[in-house]
């Protein structure tokens, strides 16, 4: 029986997490909101959940999830912001998987307009309950093969990815949803420099990022490219 007043395990791991969360943004440079920090939390809930059955993600403990996975992704909002420079953005996730980065980046940024896009139909259907359970209007998620996807629909600002493909695959599958001035930003894991060797003349790399993610030791970049001039 618990003591009267005291809280159980699972509040305390939850408010260590929601610890862990705020001090993580804070290393980073960033401000979590409670309502940004509200759906943050809930987005892990449902991660959790939805993961017992349909293996959205290899990892299994709400931990690891939160420091592999959600940290891992805010670790790119301050070089996507200082990108945006205040205007808002059009993103598509690719292989966004069970939504990262997409649904981190919809969730602290309500003016983003981003669109997750996946192969595997109930990792989209999760998607959009995401955007459903935490009043995420700016989130879409889609049941598609990126190559498939219509440009008639929409171009895109930024176009990213973590982990889909080779960087080759990657830009050749999307460069059609492209915007004019659009870039690609592609979170990698380690050096990509046999990668970039394999690009087609007229994809750019004009900037690699390493990034230091809070509490997770582990190499992380962002490669990111452009389309050059005719």
């Amino acid at each position: 029986m618990t003591p009267a007043g005291s809280k159980t395990p699972g509040h305390v791991d939850s408010a260590q997490r929601r610890a862990t969360l705020c001090a993580a943004a804070n290393s980073l440079g960033l401000e979590l909101s409670d309502e940004v920090l509200a759906r943050l939390m809930g987005y892990l809930g449902l991660l959790q959940r939805w993961n017992q059955v349909y293996n959205l993600t290899a990892l299994r403990e709400p931990d690891e999830m939160l420091s592999h996975h959600l940290i891992d992704c805010l670790a790119v909002l301050p070089a996507l912001q200082q990108h945006a420079a205040g205007r808002p953005l059009r993103i598509l996730d690719v292989g966004s998987g069970g939504g990262l980065p997409g649904v981190v980046l919809a969730a602290m940024h309500p003016g983003w307009q981003v669109c997750c896009v996946d192969t595997v139909s109930k990792k989209s259907s999760f998607i959009r309950q995401v955007a459903a359970e935490l009043r995420l209007p700016n989130l879409q998620g889609l049941h598609a093969r990126v190559e498939n996807l219509d440009p008639v629909d929409g171009h895109y600002d930024v176009i990213t990815s973590r982990a889909f493909a080779s960087l080759v695959d990657f830009a050749t599958l999307s460069r059609h949803l492209l915007a004019d001035r659009g870039v690609w930003m592609a979170m990698k894991g380690k050096s990509t420099a046999d990668e970039q060797a394999q690009l087609p003349p007229d994809v750019q790399v004009f900037h690699v990022e390493q990034l230091q993610v809070p509490g997770l030791a582990a190499q992380r970049c962002l490669v990111w490219m452009r389309l050059t001039a005719s």
